[in-house]
């Protein structure tokens, strides 16, 4: 007999809450039972087209009235703290939406809670798992280019976020912590732990707060060195947005994942290209559909780890390895100096 489905509930209702529930409803081991959201319209909206009918708008009730395996929190990043240490004095696994934390403060703060309480906690940091980058991953992993010494990850568009997500505008941290991040946890899943790095950052867009701009230079444990460059502020004749694009020189060869989605791998043998397009899946859309399946394979992996009793792989304990990365970043721009993530 197959294992009852694991019941779990979402906090949070916002703008990227939709993917989440369309991907927990495409996992056959896993239910959603419950919602929570302090904006009854957000909360009537989502319970309606998910058809869920346990309905909360204060978090402790929710906990306190449901038996649940996990809880998926899908808030903004000044409440991760609070909802992460009440999951975890419930003893309720945890999967909290990224930036993970505001501070690296609150960040070992949550991981030492759930520790405490012997529950799972993994960070929604989903860009590792887009099908492409995986794609790179394999073809590291196969030593098809053998040792690589030198790599870029690049995500460069003139997107307007902002008609979206009119909050990003107004914070005086952008595009490291809202996408940079991404970048930067992409570049650990493919070369390794970063024991230094040099950024600069600039704001071009006017109307905002926040850098817009990010060109960061890692030096990795394992000896490689990569650029992580970052962009909202770039006009291209054809756009890539959303996708992330990867380069990476090793002894053997070369990878390069370019724009639409085409792998190419380069050795003394020659070279062959591959279309490595994230599938389409039934509820997502164009252009977001690479970030779209990513979120249903992180969930995946999520649900794996917790039947099987496995720590995730962005875990909240890695994901302060990524964060300390960002404060890194924010720290060598001001400074314009070298800086040790291992001092955050």
């Amino acid at each position: 007999m197959s294992p009852a489905p694991l019941r779990g509930a979402l906090i949070g209702c916002g703008f990227f809450a939709v993917n989440q529930l369309h991907a927990w409803r495409d996992l056959p081991d896993v239910e959603i039972v419950a919602l929570c959201d302090r904006d009854p319209a957000r909360l009537a909206l989502l319970g309606d087209q998910f058809g869920i009918d346990r309905r909360y708008a204060d978090a402790e009730a929710m906990l306190a009235a449901e038996a649940l395996d996990f809880v998926d929190v899908a808030t903004t990043v000044s409440s991760h703290r609070p909802l992460v240490e009440l999951a975890a004095r419930r003893r309720v696994p945890v999967i909290c939406q990224k930036p993970f934390a505001a501070t690296m403060d609150d960040a070992r703060a949550m991981v030492a809670a759930c520790a405490e309480a012997g529950v799972p906690l993994m960070v929604h940091e989903n860009f590792r798992w887009q099908s492409p980058i995986q794609a790179v991953r394999a073809v590291l992993d196969r030593g098809d280019v053998g040792a690589p010494f030198w790599g870029r990850v690049s995500f460069r568009s003139g997107y307007d976020v902002f008609s979206g997500q009119p909050y990003l505008a107004e914070g005086s941290r952008f595009i490291v912590e809202d996408l940079g991040i991404h970048s930067l946890d992409v570049a650990r899943h493919l070369f390794g732990d970063v024991t230094g790095l040099t950024a600069r950052t600039r704001r071009i867009n006017p109307r905002i707060k926040g850098e817009d701009v990010a060109t960061m230079l890692l030096d990795h444990a394992s000896g490689v060195t990569t650029i992580v460059d970052c962009s909202y502020a770039t006009k291209l004749a054809d756009d890539p947005f959303p996708q992330t694009i990867v380069e990476v020189d090793g002894a053997l060869g070369t990878i390069r994942l370019s724009a639409g989605y085409r792998l190419t791998v380069a050795t003394g043998a020659g070279a062959t290209e591959t279309d490595v397009s994230p599938p389409l899946l039934p509820w997502a859309s164009r252009p977001w559909h690479n970030i779209q399946e990513s979120v249903l394979a992180i969930q995946r992996h999520w649900a794996e780890c917790l039947r099987q009793g496995r720590e995730p792989q962005t875990s909240g304990r890695d994901n302060l390895k990524t964060l300390a990365l960002v404060e890194a970043a924010y720290a060598g721009a001001a400074s314009r100096k070298p800086v040790d993530p291992e001092d955050f």
